[in-house]
């Protein structure tokens, strides 16, 4: 009689030790569930930012290069041509970020939201680093114009002082 009282503790005890692991589990997955969406929060803040940054690049050094007079008008229509068009993709990126996080008809699970974030947020990043360095060859062709007519004070001046120069 005491073995079986013995083995009926022992399954209890392992069906409470079991209970208590799947509540364990269930928490954890729980509590990861959400790392992963204030984790995926985090990345749809950074994405925004990244087009307020892509944004102020732009504004902020084609004012610049709109008073350079190493630059023809038909010059600056181009260089606002190409600032208009990674804009336009930017933003683009942006509408489709728009699309996941806001739940509407699209079906997905939590992981694929994550995923296409993840992928606006490089794509975000990637446009812009290449506004930085469309900027930087844009002020780069003025320097070079500036130093063949020796006025190169003027082109550092007009884009910043050597603490805020990043080019």
């Amino acid at each position: 009689m005491q073995t079986s009282t013995t083995a009926k503790n022992t399954l209890d005890g392992f069906m409470e030790a079991q209970k208590i692991f799947q509540q364990g589990k269930k928490y954890y997955d729980a509590l990861k569930a959400v790392h992963d969406v204030v984790k995926g929060g985090v990345k749809v803040k950074k994405s925004i930012e990244l087009v307020a940054e892509i944004s102020e690049i732009y504004v902020r050094n084609f004012q610049s290069m709109l008073a350079d007079p190493n630059f023809t008008p038909d010059e600056l229509s181009a260089i606002s041509f190409g600032y208009a068009k990674l804009m336009s993709e930017s933003s683009d990126v942006l509408q489709d970020l728009k699309n996941v996080v806001n739940i509407t008809g699209m079906s997905l699970t939590d992981a694929e939201r994550l995923a296409i974030i993840d992928n606006a947020y490089r794509n975000l990043l990637n446009y812009r680093n290449l506004v930085n360095y469309y900027t930087r060859k844009n002020i780069s062709v003025s320097y070079l114009r500036a130093k063949k007519k020796n006025d190169t004070d003027r082109v550092l001046a007009l884009y910043g002082s050597a603490d805020e120069r990043y080019w």
